[in-house]
């Protein structure tokens, strides 16, 4: 129901295995997509997958760090010049808005398509389509910071075939009657649609998150979510060295958070440099695990992670520095 493709986990700046953050999101509603973040370098990841410019509903920017939002005029440039002529949606905090606008106006950007700014700080439901929805939720940083929650609703119409076949209707366009909602005469009778079919809904949510020194600030967010996202950017004892100041979390911090949460799956995104080696993978993973009973994934960029109705994670390994 809902598939992710990391585009950037490495924070602050990009390494030779890891851009900064972007991660791509799609649904099984349709062929749009959203990407959450756009550091520098998001549109050469995106070059290595098979999403296109034309079909990105809205960037979802999570606070105004470059290393979030520096891709992004390159971004709706190469989509411009890719013809694009669809509205995107910016959703972001409005210095962000104020930076794209600016940097429009002063490189000369002239763009075939409208970009229409939500402010993520008026209103919590930043974007609703059918079956769609996407709220934002406060973080803890140096400057306002969000997380996006994203769920989405699949309704389809179920046979009860065992009622079907208890009344004598053979399988064939009548069955496909009732399944659409139409009420079918029958041996002198009406069988109504209502009595021999029923609506079955899936749902799966995931939050995503920006960068974070509290995760339990998600504990609402997280809520009948099967999927978290997070910043880890530091091992625990990486974190007390560098002290309160990045106003960062650790795989530690995340780990208990997402335990007593109850959120089944974990995704660590947003590593530190210095933790991306062998042996810094394994202490960040082994760190989350010793605190957190779900399933514990650390990202790599082009990981593809899906999540389907029954909260289940599928994945799908793209490049690896382990």
């Amino acid at each position: 129901m809902l598939k992710l493709i990391f585009l950037g986990t490495s924070s602050g700046t990009p390494t030779r295995q890891r851009n900064v953050s972007g991660l791509a999101v799609q649904t099984v509603l349709g062929a749009d997509w959203f990407l959450v973040d756009c550091g520098e370098g998001t549109q050469h990841r995106l070059q290595q997958t098979p999403l296109s410019l034309h079909d990105m509903a809205a960037v979802c920017i999570t606070h105004v760090h470059g290393d979030h939002c520096y891709g992004l005029p390159g971004l709706l440039a190469s989509a411009g010049m890719g013809k694009r002529t669809k509205p995107l949606k910016l959703i972001a905090p409005l210095p962000v808005w104020q930076w794209f606008e600016a940097t429009r106006r002063l490189t000369d950007l002239h763009l075939p398509y409208e970009v229409e700014h939500v402010d993520v700080e008026a209103q919590a439901r930043v974007h609703q389509a059918p079956g769609l929805r996407i709220e934002r939720h406060a973080l803890r940083h140096r400057v306002p910071s969000h997380a996006f929650r994203v769920q989405v609703e699949t309704r389809r119409m179920r046979l009860k075939v065992e009622a079907l076949r208890t009344a004598g209707l053979p399988p064939g366009p009548a069955w496909r009657a009732l399944q659409n909602g139409e009420d079918v005469p029958f041996n002198g009778a009406v069988l109504r649609s209502a009595d021999f079919a029923e609506a079955q809904v899936e749902t799966a949510a995931a939050v995503l998150g920006g960068d974070n020194a509290e995760p339990a600030l998600l504990r609402a967010a997280c809520q009948g979510a099967q999927l978290l996202v997070h910043e880890a950017t530091y091992t625990q004892e990486a974190l007390d060295k560098v002290g309160p100041g990045p106003m960062h979390s650790s795989a530690r911090l995340l780990a208990e958070f997402a335990q007593s949460a109850g959120v089944p799956n974990l995704v660590l995104t947003h590593l530190s440099p210095r933790h991306q080696n062998e042996d810094g993978m394994a202490a960040l993973l082994g760190e989350a695990r010793a605190h957190y009973k779900g399933n514990a994934f650390l990202a790599n960029d082009l990981d593809v992670f899906e999540l389907d109705g029954a909260g289940k994670v599928t994945v799908t390994r793209g490049r690896s520095d382990e």
